[in-house]
């Protein structure tokens, strides 16, 4: 009975990550960036299609490199973050446009 049992516990270390060496290991690529944060806040921007779109991308990066996809992840991330500048900017100019257009119509 010890044999058996002395042979599962050989067969458990010879196959834990800590029984092998450092150069055996498959080396894990870096995530790419998603630009997830950056596309939620663009979502507080008033371009509503278009920071929904970044926030789709971004989420689709993330899934991309969960699956095993680097490049794939890199390019939607890249797609994600000109999406939401581009929200950003479109937001802030609608920001701008309806300011100026408040404050100088004056109803007397």
């Amino acid at each position: 009975m010890s044999e058996l049992a002395g042979a599962d516990l050989k067969r458990a270390w010879d196959s834990s990550p800590d029984s092998q060496p450092q150069d055996e290991r498959p080396r894990a690529q870096p995530q790419p960036k998603n630009y997830l944060a950056l596309s939620i806040f663009s979502c507080f921007c008033p371009a509503y299609p278009i920071n929904i779109v970044a926030f789709v991308f971004s989420i689709m990066a993330l899934n991309s490199y969960n699956q095993g996809d680097i490049e794939g992840s890199r390019r939607l991330g890249r797609n994600a973050l000109w999406v939401a500048v581009a929200s950003i900017i479109i937001g802030l100019l609608i920001i701008g446009i309806y300011c100026v257009v408040h404050f100088t119509t004056h109803v007397v």
